[in-house]
């Protein structure tokens, strides 16, 4: 648990420096070796991470893709799991890619002026 929570703590810091890529990779190995209770919160925030890395590097339809899915996964672990206010990601990422999702093809909001999700982990979550 406790390599498991020190993985988390270094995907958050990726994530918040908008270093998507990195915090996927980061996040794949810790799933890799997940207990099956903790698979999904980790794939969720894998795919949330690649949804924001797709709409960073101009991929719309990648992070439009990924919006479900990143959802999908993460509506399990409600309000909060290994520390992850799972309740809390999940409404800033919504706030960052739904008019993105929503938007017509050719009048996406770049991604510069999206909000920027924040990955905060708790200690001892």
């Amino acid at each position: 648990m406790e390599n498991l929570e020190a993985g988390l703590r270094e995907a958050a810091r990726l994530f918040n420096e908008a270093r998507y890529h990195a915090a996927h990779e980061v996040l794949d190995e810790l799933w890799e070796e997940a207990p099956p209770g903790d698979a999904d919160l980790l794939k969720g925030l894998i795919q949330a991470c690649i949804a924001l890395h797709h709409y960073q590097q101009g991929n719309l339809e990648g992070a439009r893709r990924l919006y479900s899915g990143h959802r999908r996964y993460l509506g399990s672990y409600l309000p909060a799991h290994l520390g992850v206010d799972v309740a809390g990601f999940m409404a800033q990422m919504q706030a960052a890619l739904l008019p993105l999702v929503r938007a017509r093809p050719g009048d996406e909001p770049p991604f510069e002026l999206a909000p920027r999700p924040t990955l905060e982990i708790r200690p001892g979550g």
